[in-house]
């Protein structure tokens, strides 16, 4: 069936309605919110119209459903990202210019989700476009926060945390499906008792209550009917309002219960560092994955009946990194105690359902449980984990006879915790790591004992981007400039982009490539100006590095290395560089100290650089306020150098650095993530790769001594004297003595520099000089810029999820266009 689209005239037509009815006011008396309203209430009217041309194909035909279950989905804003799906777009620009809306300001009306924080959570998002794009059916699966992580403010340099309230207004975007709430249960105790026909099962008793409700935000493929659904559970309690404790003056227990209920789905990541804090994490995991999983049986059923050993064949549920996890004991729960299946089967059906990608090979990041916890929140799950973990141990012992230890570390539940990465390797039917590098890792360390037994269910999938946000929707101009050179079948197959190859070489292309970036710094320059009040020299060199801030990314580095560039400038009046605005998006966890002294310190170089007169025309230091999609969307077109400077080994892939390739900006980094296959596809001459490799990481822990490159570097031994001696805090001399410690003694007995800061640094500030001489050679910087962004296609979304179905799901696409 073909995609019908609204005509200019009928989108003029549906807005004017829409306010009328709406708001009782024409376009000329309607506040921004009111148009933003009616205009995303027109897309959202032709995305039904979709949903509806295609609704009910998957379960006439019997098809295979996907549940990607994550603790985040970074969506972003839905209007314009629909209106490039509805490959409409154009139709409803021109529509705004007649009825003089202003369609940048119309964009910036819509909240953005606070659905999730960093890579994680975006990769999901790309996940469910490409999952629509390519027709497979499938449902998102997360928790309807009502605040997202935490809105970011600098005040004096410091990171201040404000609410993210984005809910305030409601969301137009979400469908509300009461008729599909499901109970979960917390606490309570467990009874056993037999049934008539002699076997034991177990009665849940005595729990407390929470409902999930679920809402539905739909995802339209591009340029076509296929809607799939990313669904969110918001947790409510069962009872109203105690009129009794109400009415007797006691008004906060008259809302306690239900305030204790619904607090699961309040806010993205609580505090975790204390007893309460790790309860509600708990609480929110078992939450949503409980939910989905209920719903996942429920729609098989309707489907397939009670045909279970159907069920692994018509279902794919995946957990996108461990949150999820207890989704796994979970169908065993339902299964055996719902159903009345025996263990056996349940769990041979359970392990054939899930699948499981890993995202971290840093053992603090692993998640796992206080086993006395999970045991009184979750009883029913514990004694379902203890039986799993019992007889996980009897296999292991017939492949480690008498290697208690190596035993140990495998078990799901060991020393007082639940090991959560253990719970879903052992109960998946395949485990991936995100980029090559990243599964090998797993393969030969994190994971070495797993896939030593069963070592065909470790794969590698490396991670991709959905091209039609980060380059139709956030560089509309590149993409129209690709279109004129090479045709747009590259849209639909992102991988054609590689035509764009000889047009490196094409004089008239590179000068038009050019006015493209340039433009885009404009546009950086004037949000940034309207959003913070900061000024950007857009005739400098545009140096960014956005992403989550953690020490194994190293922005630490950065920050020191722009500290070594200043001390070069300031000491030699003969040292000459092309300008560069150093450019920081990221948000450190509220609980992070030193990551937040570390967003200190970059603001303190800002300030340092602009009071020199020798620097303050030649380096420019900026902080980007409350780094977010949107954010990102201007902020990527006009990069032109991404810096990835992960110590090598740790970062499993990143997806960044395909946003900024893509976009044509070079690549400064690591052989870490998927920088390797990015070095790959580009060529050693049109990539700038430094330091130490994942090996040398390895071989040098327990034998390097960051105290060497301080004795042994004048350069790198100012700078860490700077941190102590006042240059960059003259008020508070000390204020960054404690990274000064980090780096050269440790802290609490810890080791020094674990990140290799000081190892890495003399090799980074040489390649980024390198790498400044080479952007002064402007054919040779457009040529290479030109190479990235045609070698870019192979790291679309579009591809991830055609090796994801290849190799894990199995989903038929759906002939429904």
């Amino acid at each position: 069936m073909a995609c019908s689209r609204l005509s200019k005239d009928q989108i003029k037509k549906a807005i004017e309605g829409k306010l009328e009815r709406y708001f009782g006011c024409t376009v000329e008396e309607a506040t921004e919110g009111q148009l933003y309203q009616a205009v995303a209430s027109t897309v959202r009217d032709e995305i039904m119209e979709r949903r509806t041309q295609s609704r009910g194909v998957r379960k006439k035909t019997g098809s295979k459903k996907l549940y990607y279950l994550s603790a985040e989905f970074l969506v972003g804003r839905a209007l314009h990202n629909n209106m490039v799906s509805l490959v409409n777009e154009e139709n409803y620009t021109q529509a705004f210019k007649e009825l003089g809306i202003d369609r940048r300001r119309l964009f910036e009306q819509e909240p953005e989700p606070g659905l999730g924080n960093g890579g994680l959570g975006r990769l999901a998002a790309c996940f469910l476009d490409s999952l629509s794009a390519l027709k497979l059916p499938a449902m998102g699966c997360t928790i309807r926060y009502e605040y997202g992580l935490f809105r970011q403010k600098i005040v004096d340099g410091y990171q201040i945390e404000l609410p993210d309230s984005w809910l305030d207004n409601g969301n137009l975007w979400e469908i509300c499906r009461p008729d599909q709430t499901y109970e979960v249960h917390f606490g309570g105790k467990v009874e056993d008792y037999v049934d008539v026909s002699g076997v034991t099962r177990y009665r849940h008793t005595g729990y407390q209550t929470v409902l999930a409700v679920p809402y539905d935000m739909p995802v339209l493929g591009y340029d076509s009917t296929m809607v799939n659904m990313l669904r969110t559970w918001s947790a409510k309690s069962p009872k109203t309002l105690d009129m009794a404790s109400f009415n007797r003056g006691q008004y906060a227990q008259a809302m306690e219960e239900k305030e204790l209920a619904e607090v699961i789905s309040k806010v993205l990541y609580p505090e975790d560092n204390h007893y309460e804090g790790k309860e509600l994490r708990l609480k929110q995991q078992y939450f949503f994955s409980s939910a989905t999983v209920q719903y996942a049986v429920d729609d098989f059923i309707k489907v397939h009946g009670y045909n279970w050993n159907l069920f692994p064949e018509k279902v794919a549920l995946h957990v996108n990194d461990t949150h999820p996890g207890m989704a796994i004991p979970e169908l065993m729960r339902i299964l055996i105690d719902k159903y009345g299946l025996e263990w056996d089967r349940a769990e041979d059906i359970t392990r054939r359902s899930f699948a499981y990608t890993n995202h971290t090979v840093l053992s603090e990041a692993l998640e796992k449980w206080p086993e006395d916890l999970v045991k009184r929140l979750l009883p029913r799950i514990y004694m379902i984990l203890q039986e799993m973990n019992k007889r996980l141990c009897q296999r292991l012992w017939d492949v480690y006879t008498g290697q208690w230890e190596r035993i140990g570390r495998m078990a799901i539940i060991g020393y007082g915790s639940v090991h959560m990465a253990n719970l879903c390797v052992a109960m998946s039917h395949t485990v991936n790591g995100v980029s090559q590098i990243h599964a090998d890792i797993l393969r030969r360390t994190t994971f070495h004992d797993y896939y030593m037994v069963e070592p065909n269910r470790f794969l590698g999938i490396t991670n991709g981007i959905t091209h039609r946000r980060w380059l139709m929707q956030a560089n509309p101009a590149l993409s129209s400039l690709i279109d004129e050179a090479i045709g747009d079948a590259w849209r639909k197959e992102p991988n054609r982009m590689i035509d764009l190859l000889p047009f490196e070489d094409d004089a008239a292309f590179r000068e038009k490539f050019a006015k493209v970036k340039q433009d885009n710094k404009l546009y950086l320059a004037s949000y940034m100006r309207t959003r913070q009040g900061i000024l950007l020299d857009t005739e400098s060199i545009f140096d960014t590095q956005a992403k989550r801030l953690h020490e194994y990314k190293r922005q630490l580095m950065n920050a020191l290395g722009i500290m070594m560039l200043y001390n070069r400038i300031d000491s030699n009046p003969n040292y000459d560089c092309p300008p560069v605005t150093f450019i920081f998006g990221a948000k450190a966890a509220p609980g992070f100290y030193r990551a937040k002294l570390i967003i200190r310190l970059i603001n303190a170089i800002s300030d340092l650089v602009a009071k020199n007169p020798r620097t303050k025309d030649l380096i420019h230091v900026v902080f980007l306020e409350n780094y977010c999609v949107s954010a990102a969307e201007a902020l990527m077109p006009a990069t032109d150098v991404s810096e990835q400077l992960s110590t090598a080994g740790k970062e499993a892939s990143g997806t960044g650095n395909m946003k900024f390739m893509m976009n044509g900006a070079v690549t400064i980094g690591t052989m870490d993530g998927a920088n390797v296959e990015i070095f790959q596809n580009v060529g050693k001459d049109n990539i700038y790769i430094f330091g130490l490799s994942a090996e040398e990481v390895e071989r040098n822990y327990g034998v390097y001594r960051s105290s060497d490159i301080y004795e042994t570097n004048p350069e790198v031994r100012r700078v860490m004297e700077q941190l102590i001696d006042g240059t960059l805090c003259p008020e508070n001399p000390r204020m960054f003595q404690e990274l000064y410690h980090a780096l050269l003694f440790g802290d609490g007995g810890g080791v020094a520099d674990p990140y290799f800061v000081l190892k890495d640094l003399p090799a980074y500030v040489e390649t980024r000089h390198i790498l400044s001489g080479d952007y002064r050679n402007r054919e040779k910087w457009l040529r290479m810029a030109i190479h990235n962004t045609a070698c870019s296609g192979v790291f679309s979304s579009d591809r991830t999820i055609s090796e994801y179905n290849d190799k894990i799901w199995h989903l038929k696409s759906l002939d429904i266009d």
